[in-house]
């Protein structure tokens, strides 16, 4: 990751009046693959540099979207998450891993040593369950990959509403398809999670997490007797006058969110080794982590999910930037059913044949109709293009950001016709669909999808780097 110095990051990014942030067991042990940076408090123009290129300026966030938009993602950031350990005491589990107060911090060089060589990839949507069977020795290998529907209302905006509905889902669907209940590491993605980067000079090993402790309570505006917090070490070097000098990314939020995944796990008899952050996997299954040229651009993973879409920003060895939206194919069903007079749960079929690229025939509607209901989605992603613009000047408003090289597209809407041209023609970058089978050895037994773009981060979830 490259260096980040310590007047880069606004410790007062996060609002007082911020919503609470939940998460519970995991100790950050994916962040030698995938780091990650703050979000600037501000939104200046970013800079375009010769020879890499820019977010379109054609769209341009109005003033008070992107103050609505600050409000309800004031970090613009979710960290990962890792291990988890069920037997600490929640008064003790930080991230679900317990540091004795006289150990040296690890690494991320030293957190890279112990890493499970079979996982299933578990991923719950809004609208579905995904697991992938991944072995990982050497080539990642994909032995299985199954999905199946879940029922509304069980999971919204990424957090669990029904944790005993979602482990009885879980234990049928685990059992339905035959997969391994051990090794499940579990995909995470909501917009409250906090995260901080920042310097710590002169602070002995023995007294570092104390000193993290105290430094978070005066930048987090979550008080510690209610949340967990993890950090880990991204660099440590000795200055020119002896000083060392640390450079620490903190996670912290409530228990509550990752309590109600564990809590639905549990009641499926699965044991989760971990719980990990869905960009970090969206990239896994992208591309594995080498450096790339700077000439090229960063890669834009996006997966486009039911009710939420992630946004993840990598350079090629680290994601630099992370941000989930609240926008999905169910805003198209709404689009179409507000346009038709309908319910959303009506349109779902007539918007797989509608195509953003061309007029085309729908069962059941005039040409009448169906031009309304492609007006209604055209303005619908209209939207999105707003959204994932002023995101990415974000990202390239940080110290150090590349141009944007190319968004990647996955996720079940990423297959409507024509939709990859339509962003493209509305960021003015080049966007393609994602191949998740890209990275793994495909084994015999899996079966063809559909729509291979849910199946992403899944299998990014089974994927070690």
């Amino acid at each position: 990751m490259d260096e980040l110095r310590p007047d880069d990051v606004d410790d007062d990014a996060v609002e007082e009046d911020a919503p609470d942030t939940p998460i519970d067991a995991a100790v950050i042990d994916r962040l030698a693959a995938y780091g990650h940076e703050p979000e600037p408090p501000h939104e200046p123009e970013p800079p375009h540099e010769p020879g890499t290129r820019g977010v379109a300026e054609s769209i341009q966030p109005a003033e008070e979207y992107a103050v609505e938009r600050e409000a309800s993602d004031p970090t613009g950031l979710t960290p990962p998450l890792g291990v988890v350990e069920e037997d600490a005491v929640p008064e003790q589990r930080r991230f679900g891993r317990r540091r004795s107060r006289d150990a040296k911090p690890r690494s991320v060089e030293q957190r890279k040593d112990k890493r499970a060589t079979k996982l299933v990839g578990l991923k719950i949507g809004a609208s579905q369950i995904a697991a992938a069977q991944v072995v990982n020795n050497g080539a990642p290998e994909l032995v299985e990959v199954f999905r199946e529907p879940l029922e509304p209302g069980v999971v919204v905006s990424g957090e669990i509403r029904d944790p005993e509905t979602l482990g009885d889902a879980l234990k049928r669907f685990f059992e339905l398809h035959k997969l391994p209940k051990r090794g499940v590491r579990v995909g995470l993605s909501n917009n409250r999670i906090g995260v901080r980067v920042f310097q710590i000079d002169g602070v002995a090993d023995t007294q570092l997490e104390n000193a993290i402790r105290f430094r978070a309570e005066e930048v987090l505006p979550i008080p510690l007797d209610q949340a967990v917090l993890d950090y880990v070490v991204l660099s440590d070097e000795v200055r020119p006058d002896g000083t060392e000098s640390k450079r620490i990314l903190l996670v912290v939020a409530y228990r509550e969110v990752v309590d109600r995944y564990l809590q639905a796990c549990r009641r499926a008899g699965l044991q989760v080794v971990g719980i990990d952050l869905e960009a970090f996997a969206l990239l896994r299954s992208l591309e594995s982590p080498t450096e790339r040229d700077a000439s090229a651009g960063a890669l834009v993973g996006v997966a486009i999910g039911h009710d939420r879409t992630t946004i993840a920003v990598s350079t090629g060895l680290y994601c630099e930037f992370a941000r989930v939206l609240d926008w999905g194919g169910w805003s198209l069903d709404v689009a179409i059913a507000r346009e038709l007079d309908r319910a959303p749960s009506e349109v779902e079929a007539i918007k797989r044949q509608l195509s953003f690229a061309r007029q085309s025939e729908v069962e059941g509607l005039t040409a009448e109709q169906v031009q309304k209901a492609r007006n209604g989605i055209q303005r619908a992603l209209a939207t999105f293009g707003r959204e994932l613009v002023s995101s990415l000047q974000f990202y390239q408003a940080q110290p150090g950001a590349l141009g944007i090289g190319e968004i990647v597209l996955t996720g079940g809407t990423a297959h409507m016709d024509g939709l990859t041209d339509a962003i493209g023609e509305l960021v003015g970058v080049p966007v393609r669909l994602g191949d998740p089978f890209k990275r793994v050895k495909v084994g015999p037994q899996v079966a063809d999808d559909a729509q291979p773009g849910s199946l992403a981060i899944a299998i990014g979830l089974g994927i070690e780097d």
